[in-house]
């Protein structure tokens, strides 16, 4: 097979996925392997690939690949997620755009649009991840939305509900007034943002007097219905029984009694509005207040704003401020800071909202979860800091809001038969629910027809908490084959912003539903940020297109860049030269093989120069297999990619290819082509989950093979022991090849002049590197001496002094004059050290690291002028 002179990733990507994807690579199936298997955290139906994927996808690619070598069962299923409030919110807008308005369509009409539209747009996300080389079974591929997902989803509320655990209650929300539906508390995300604190006047009915009440919100006075003073405060005393009338409404209103009102904040008075703020509402219930919503489900002004019906709230905010102003009611304005509540999904401001909901009680279920992850152990958070975050939200956990005001989702299988609002019966089917509604009211005349099944579907989260269960079938299937193979999974990945959202509440699933842990590890990444540490938006314009930056630098180019620099949890300050240092390395790899495969081979002996170098990259091989397990073992992908980088690029590619590469136009042997070409194979192997791509295609160049000889399919190196001995003498070699090369790159002295070494007090190692020695270093001979060696030049490797005579190729005065100046200088630096280390409250006050640096420069500086008075001895 002819081998291409560049290694170009856009003629070869696409051919090599095709390729695993015809040999079934990526399929598994339940057999007698040890399983290994991750879900992948379901995107999006409506996401397009961007950095946080690419790295998300990236790790657990690499996780999977690694496994597969390693000789499991792997199985990496992907999927999407139907995520009701994005993918309603698209469909919505394209029928705007068409001149349809989704409230003239009936439920079953606007859902053909929407799986009109998931069918035409969605699972893009998928396909994008085959160019970044994920090795997904694609054969599993879910969608919450598929028919037997949706099934588990019901059953599961059924059996929850039947459990007493899920619950109907009218209970202040938190209102997306974009999407138009509820939120959970954890979808609500708090911002501080600069406001007006208003100081508003009301008048006393009957008198004179008004009394001041500050707020941030003086649109929602229209929904006054009470004014609270705390009755220990001395300076309302007299306003005890009396009622006041709202400004611009005129309404009049009671004054009441309470402790909640903080006596120092603002005037120490309280407006109630119990429509639009949970406390107030709390307040309402307490003292029996009415309660006005002045708010469309769009947060536009209902028949209760007067004058302002239909208009935005803020519209109002500011009208309604000046209006106020010009009657005299506004007493000041203060600038003021406050939190406010926003949508995760749409970022539109929260309204707290009354509204009738679905809840499901999560104290008891969440217990045997943060167990798990706090106390026994039996799943693990990398990095554990993420433990604490995990602790406070279990410790803390509110009933989940589980009811969304949506179309597009599994709809709530509650049937109600009544008119009251306990007139309902819950059932997996419509046909069941029949049954139960006549049983219930007790009129055995009761048909379909007269049931009513609540409008509202599921919270998204509440498909996707399911989804290592689910996707096996284990919820319909409790006993199946493959829940009981592939169920608990093994590892995790996904982004610590969804640690509560998705992570914490599968892990609730699977003790609720399997009685045991969903997973055993969860890998948690970190942001991608750009190079001024600025979260990646597209507000900002500073995320990349993931696929052009595969195909300018490769997936694997793209992939290593992600991965360099992107340990465990932390953010990664993202750099289109990671990608182009990923891009350098597969072509130093590509250009390694072409020199290897380009060397004429012939029936000679192995040089001992040869046979030494492979016997030391054998064993340093070893040592970093075992560096990179436990890398790997803790999950520090970056660090175990870094120390394989490090492997090929420094310990194969510039030391041992030098070594074993043959003289100018002389051939090699074949005992050493077969070892290193032995050697590269073990380098791809270990190389393959980070670089899929190139690796395969350098595996298939090597040799002719069989279709399922693939790389992919390989078997992951085996730890043997390794003379670690081997691995010292070499690091120590290699200092001395370096000094030999300072001194010609100093002296000018070529490359191809050959020299001469002497060795003075040999300790540190043996001969058994000398034959490199001589070789990298151009090195005629190498012999041992008991004394300095007249007229060489000189340098050291620890405790053993070296010795190349000059022979008449350099100036001998000049440099003797060079050494001198450096000898003067040297001595100068040791005396300011010296005077530094004498200074008893330096050395007693600085931190003993300080010091200890100042000492070991005085000691190089000493052994330095040693060397430098040596060499000028031996020149005379």
């Amino acid at each position: 097979m002819e081998i291409p002179s560049k290694y170009e990733p856009n003629r070869v990507e696409e051919r090599w996925y095709s390729y695993w994807e015809s040999q079934d690579f990526f399929t598994s199936t339940p057999d007698d392997r040890e399983p290994y298997t991750i879900v992948i955290p379901p995107p999006n139906v409506t996401g397009v690939l961007h950095m946080g994927h690419m790295l998300n996808n990236t790790i657990q690619d690499v996780l999977i690949r690694k496994a597969r070598l390693q000789g499991k069962n792997a199985c990496w299923v992907p999927g999407m997620d139907h995520a009701s409030i994005a993918t309603e919110a698209k469909v919505v807008a394209k029928l705007k755009a068409e001149g349809i308005d989704k409230a003239t369509l009936s439920r079953e009409d606007f859902l053909k649009h929407a799986w009109d539209w998931t069918n035409e747009y969605g699972g893009v996300i998928l396909k994008q991840l085959r160019k970044l080389g994920c090795s997904c079974d694609w054969k599993r591929t879910k969608f919450t939305m598929d028919d037997d997902m949706s099934a588990s989803v019901i059953k599961v509320f059924v059996d929850l509900y039947k459990k007493g655990l899920i619950y109907r209650g009218y209970r202040m929300v938190n209102w997306d007034p974009e999407a138009k539906t509820t939120l959970s508390d954890e979808e609500v995300i708090y911002e501080e943002r600069n406001g007006l604190l208003y100081y508003l006047a009301y008048e006393i009915e009957g008198s004179d007097e008004k009394v001041t009440i500050a707020t941030t919100r003086p649109e929602t006075i229209l929904g006054d219905t009470a004014i609270c003073i705390n009755p220990n405060d001395e300076r309302y005393a007299h306003l005890k029984g009396k009622k006041a009338i709202v400004p611009i409404s005129g309404r009049v209103i009671p004054i009441i009694e309470d402790e909640y009102v903080d006596m120092e904040f603002g005037t120490g008075c309280l407006k109630v509005t119990p429509a639009h703020d949970e406390n107030d509402k709390n307040l309402g219930d307490k003292h029996n207040l009415e309660v006005i919503d002045i708010f469309n489900e769009d947060a536009s002004l209902n028949s209760f704003g007067l004058h302002y019906q239909g208009k935005d709230r803020f519209v109002v905010r500011k009208e309604i401020a000046k209006e106020l102003e010009e009657k005299g009611f506004l007493v000041k304005t203060e600038q003021h800071v406050n939190k406010v509540g926003t949508s995760e999904r749409t970022k539109a401001v929260i309204e707290p909202r009354l509204s009738d909901q679905w809840f499901l009680k999560m104290e008891d279920l969440s217990k045997p979860a943060l167990e798990a992850v706090m106390e026994s152990g039996d799943v693990k958070l990398f990095p554990d800091k993420f433990k604490n975050t995990y602790r406070h939200w279990m410790e803390n956990i509110r009933d989940w809001n589980i009811s969304r005001q949506l179309w597009w989702g599994q709809q709530i299988p509650a049937y109600f038969y009544g008119d009251g609002k306990e007139d309902f019966v819950v059932a997996e089917t419509a046909e069941e629910a029949v049954q139960l509604a006549k049983q219930a009211s007790g009129n055995t005349a009761l048909t379909l027809a007269d049931l009513k099944q609540d409008p509202d579907v599921l919270d998204t989260w509440f498909s996707s908490w399911l989804w290592p269960i689910s996707v096996f079938g284990g919820i319909l299937e409790p006993e199946n084959e493959e829940i009981k193979y592939y169920y608990p999974t093994n590892d995790l990945v996904t982004g610590p912003d969804i640690l509560f959202f998705w992570v914490a509440r599968m892990i609730v699933a699977g003790y609720e539903f399997r009685d045991t842990r969903p997973f055993e590890n969860v890998y948690l990444t970190g942001l991608v940020r750009d190079k001024q540490r600025r979260k990646m938006s597209k507000s900002l314009g500073n995320s990349p297109d993931a696929l052009k930056l595969i195909e300018q630098f490769g997936a694997d180019g793209v992939r290593v860049g992600l991965l360099l620099s992107s340990a465990a949890g932390n953010d990664l300050l993202f750099d289109e030269a990671l990608c182009q240092q990923g891009s350098n390395f597969a072509n130093k790899i590509w250009n390694g093989f072409r020199l290897v495969k380009g060397w004429e081979i012939a029936d000679i002996p192995q040089p001992e120069a040869a046979r030494v170098g492979i016997d030391w990259y054998k064993a340093r091989y070893q040592q970093v297999l075992v560096e990179i397990e436990d890398h790997f073992s803790k999950y520090r992908i970056s660090d175990a990619l870094m120390a394989i980088y490090k492997l090929i690029w420094d310990d194969y590619s510039s030391w041992l290819l030098e070594i074993v590469k043959p003289a100018y136009q002389q051939p090699i042997d074949q005992k050493t082509f077969d070892e290193v070409l032995g050697i590269l194979e073990d380098n791809l192997k270990l190389l393959h989950p980070f670089m899929p791509f190139l690796t395969e295609e350098v595996w298939q160049h090597i040799a002719e093979r069989d279709a399922k000889e693939a790389l992919c399919v390989a078997a992951w190196p085996t730890k043997e022991t390794f003379d670690t001995n081997i691995v010292e003498e070499f690091a120590f070699a290699t200092e001395v090849i370096a000094g030999i090369r300072t001194i010609r790159k100093d002296k000018n002295i070529p490359n191809k002049e050959v020299l001469e070494l002497s060795i003075l007090n040999q300790s540190g190692t043996s001969e058994s590197m000398n034959a490199i020695i001589q070789k990298l270093g151009n090195i005629e001979s190498i012999a041992t001496v008991d004394a300095s060696v007249e007229g060489a030049l000189t340098f050291r490797v620890k405790s053993n002094e070296y010795f190349i005579p000059i022979s008449g190729a350099i100036d001998v005065e000049a440099e003797k004059e060079k050494i001198q100046q450096e000898l003067e200088y040297t001595k100068g630096f040791l005396k300011s050290v010296q005077k530094k280390l004498s200074n008893e409250r330096f050395v007693n006050n600085a931190p003993e690291k300080v010091v200890e640096i100042e000492r070991k420069k005085a000691a190089d500086a000493e052994a330095k002028i040693e060397t430098l008075e040596k060499s000028l001895a031996n020149l005379g």
